[in-house]
């Protein structure tokens, strides 16, 4: 199991950081979601597998979650019901971040229990609406 912490810089804008986790076993997308949630200096975590992410989820808590579907170690369907049927993860937003696109996916993704949904490739801005939909960020400063 790999537990990698980028701790990124406090914003003096708010006075409290979100802390962002991030599944995904695609270096190039974990690149891509840090470089977005740095723009928000979120406290972000990373990790690379399902049952990663669920200690991390179950240890700091985090305001939001963003999981790929195809993981190792436990998938994103498994770690969401494990995630739901944990008193102390139930209620953190979490929304899939994958490759599966296309209406069937989307349905079944949400009816799983996941908070929202958005397809790789995908638009910087789209998946900065659903970071700041769920942690409640304004936009940064261009």
């Amino acid at each position: 199991m790999v537990v990698q912490n980028l701790v990124l810089p406090r914003s003096v804008d708010y006075p409290s950081v979100p802390r962002v986790l991030v599944v995904d076993d695609d270096d190039d997308s974990l690149m891509l979601m840090g470089y977005i949630l740095e723009q928000f200096a979120c406290d972000a975590c990373f990790v690379v597998d399902g049952l990663a992410a669920l200690v991390a989820a179950r240890r700091d808590r985090p305001q939001l979650i963003l999981a790929d579907i195809y993981l190792p170690c436990m998938d994103g369907y498994d770690l969401i019901r494990q995630l739901r049927a944990d008193g102390s993860t139930r209620k953190i937003p979490v929304v899939a971040v994958t490759a599966l696109a296309g209406q069937s996916h989307r349905d079944k993704i949400l009816a799983a229990g996941f908070d929202d949904y958005i397809s790789k490739p995908f638009l910087i801005q789209s998946l900065e609406q659903l970071v700041q939909q769920f942690i409640g960020l304004p936009s940064p400063a261009a």
